[in-house]
């Protein structure tokens, strides 16, 4: 236990050596390099399947560096059970729908389409027109990912990218909520298991396979840190050293990210009707990010 201590406060140390910065942008190329792995992993497990496994693998991994003990968390759950049931849904929902889109557009394309949905809650949440400005940009970059521009791309993808971006916006919205009444990230590991405890019925069926082959296991719990551990970590420690303008900047670079991603280990070519949507979504998620925290500071 002292050995395992000091490798933690070690590892914390060096963390917080890292300039803020740094940690957002690893933080955004691993969720990314997570997404493309897991496409990997669809003609084994199945869509449905790999959602389920690196739901479950990543909330027993938060679960086993979360600070606070199980008595504490039960009490939480007791306390708040019915947002967080709600908090557990939406995180079904908002993997299994961007799964489900990535298995049938581009990583770039699924990412751009689904950020549509923080970008949605910025606008409504504020009173400025310029918002709506950048919202109807973003809208831009949408349609020119759509069949009614042209683009090759499948309908249904679409449909479930934007529907992951639904997801995406409830969960903000809830995470907001929960986490005015739970303390530290009690809320989003509670939120984490009851979405494994809902994914188990999906895992099941591809259990075998994953223990059959260490190759799967391997790759699958890759998803689960690049996805889950890694930007949690990262983005919670610069956080605490970076404005919050910054830290929204470089988030929006992510669709960007997952365009050169999806180009690069999957192959994704998205055109240059492609490449334009997405730099839409990228200046209008940083001009909201940007005009929102300029109101804030005023």
């Amino acid at each position: 236990p002292m050995r395992d201590n000091a490798i933690k406060t070690k590892s914390v140390l060096l963390l917080k050596t890292v300039p803020p910065s740094s940690l957002v942008i690893c933080a955004v190329v691993a969720i990314q390099f997570g997404a493309a792995i897991s496409v990997n992993l669809f003609p084994v497990l199945g869509v449905e399947g790999t959602v389920a496994v690196r739901i479950i693998l990543a909330a027993l991994i938060m679960l086993v560096f979360t600070s606070n003990g199980l008595k504490h968390l039960g009490h939480t759950f007791v306390t708040h059970w019915m947002v967080l049931i709600g908090f557990g849904l939406c995180i079904v929902g908002m993997n299994l729908f961007f799964y489900k889109a990535l298995d049938r557009i581009p990583l770039g394309a699924a990412v751009a389409i689904e950020f549509i949905g923080p970008l949605g809650v910025a606008a409504l949440n504020s009173k400025r027109f310029s918002h709506l400005i950048w919202v109807g940009l973003a809208a831009v970059g949408i349609f020119l990912l759509s069949p009614l521009s042209g683009v090759d791309l499948n309908t249904a993808g679409i449909i479930y990218a934007l529907l992951a971006g639904c997801g995406w916006a409830l969960f903000i919205i809830l995470a907001g909520r929960i986490g005015d009444q739970a303390d530290g990230n009690d809320g989003l590991v509670i939120g984490m298991l009851i979405a494994a405890i809902f994914m188990v019925p999906m895992a099941v069926p591809v259990m075998n396979k994953l223990v059959a082959n260490p190759i799967v296991l391997l790759a699958s719990v890759g998803v689960a840190v690049l996805s889950t551990a890694i930007p949690f970590t990262f983005e919670f420690e610069a956080l605490k050293r970076m404005p919050a303008r910054a830290y929204g900047i470089l988030v929006s670079m992510e669709p960007a990210v997952a365009a050169l991603v999806g180009a690069v280990l999957l192959g994704d070519r998205i055109g240059l009707q492609g490449i334009i949507a997405v730099c839409c979504v990228v200046v209008a998620a940083i001009g909201i990010t940007a005009t929102d925290n300029k109101t804030a500071a005023q």
